[in-house]
């Protein structure tokens, strides 16, 4: 799992790629968001376009991420999920709790207007 993170307009950017299986990058990703919110940054765009697999460890990093941002008032928006993490987000029903966008812009664009 590699992940980068940079900051737009007051937004999180968050973009992850591999799988995301509850490695020792989960708390690497999760600093960094903590990081971010000590800062008052409370909305994340998280980009796992490029994930190829979620397990339940991986779920729980995203689900953390969205509880932290929403504690504070703001909300995450997940980008372009493939086919198998799309999948993966009807059957746990996550797709209903998750803003999703198709595009980062499409996002950013959720979040703004949140």
């Amino acid at each position: 799992m590699r992940h980068t993170h940079t900051l737009e307009h007051k937004l999180i950017i968050l973009s992850l790629s591999g799988d995301l299986i509850g490695e020792d990058d989960n708390r690497a990703i999760l600093t960094d968001v903590d990081n971010y919110v000590e800062q008052g940054i409370f909305y994340s765009v998280v980009d796992i376009s490029d994930v190829r697999y979620i397990n339940s460890s991986g779920i729980g990093v995203l689900i953390t991420i969205l509880t932290k941002m929403r504690n504070k008032g703001g909300e995450i928006c997940l980008v372009n999920p493939s086919e198998t993490v799309q999948k993966l987000l009807i059957i746990t029903k996550l797709n209903a709790i998750f803003k999703i966008a198709n595009s980062k812009d499409e996002a950013k664009t959720q979040l703004l207007n949140s």
